[in-house]
């Protein structure tokens, strides 16, 4: 049972690693089925700190939930103008491990045999990426929502990476435009 219990405790949290977090903020006064284009704000994601491929893989993916919500891309005055841009938090996860060597002795509470081994904390630290994208009111010149998704995103096969990427841009567009509007 203590084995199970300790494969249980492990893969929780290998694979709360894996998981997506977002929130979002917008401002209320907006009336977001007004906005039907965007465009992307070349100056400002020019400015992001990150390769040119996973910008692509970015902006792809921004482009094709904004396309599947029924926005389209527009370089002659669009609604709202999109940025986006990340940084990374170096995280430290633990999780409680034993040594299997301990010795077995005779209790008169454990019956015949009883273990006795030591438990320790084992670490693990990993970088959690951050994304966020903004949504510009075009002719105001004002944010006027922001999503934000937080995760582990780093793999070394580049469709992996790109899977990833696009699964935390539309975990994220999963709440734009507001539902209350």
């Amino acid at each position: 049972m203590k084995k199970f219990t300790i494969l249980v405790l492990v893969l929780s949290v290998f694979l709360s690693c894996d998981t997506i977090r977002v929130s979002s903020d917008y401002n209320q006064n907006v009336n977001f089925s007004n906005l039907k284009t965007y465009a992307f704000s070349k100056q400002g994601i020019d400015q992001v700190k990150i390769n040119d491929l996973d910008k692509k893989r970015i902006l792809k993916a921004i482009d094709v939930e904004l396309y599947n919500k029924g926005f389209r891309k527009s370089s002659i005055e669009p609604d709202f103008v999109i940025n986006f841009f990340t940084k990374t938090n170096e995280k430290v996860n633990y999780y409680p491990s034993t040594n299997y060597y301990g010795s077995m002795i005779q209790s008169p509470y454990a019956g015949i045999g009883h273990y006795t081994g030591s438990w320790y904390l084992n670490s693990f630290k990993y970088n959690e990426g951050v994304l966020f994208i903004d949504v510009v009111d075009n002719k105001k010149n004002e944010l006027v929502w922001q999503g934000i998704g937080k995760g582990y995103i780093y793999s070394d096969l580049p469709e992996k990476k790109g899977e990833k990427i696009s699964a935390m841009v539309g975990k994220i567009l999963l709440q734009f435009p507001p539902s209350n509007n």
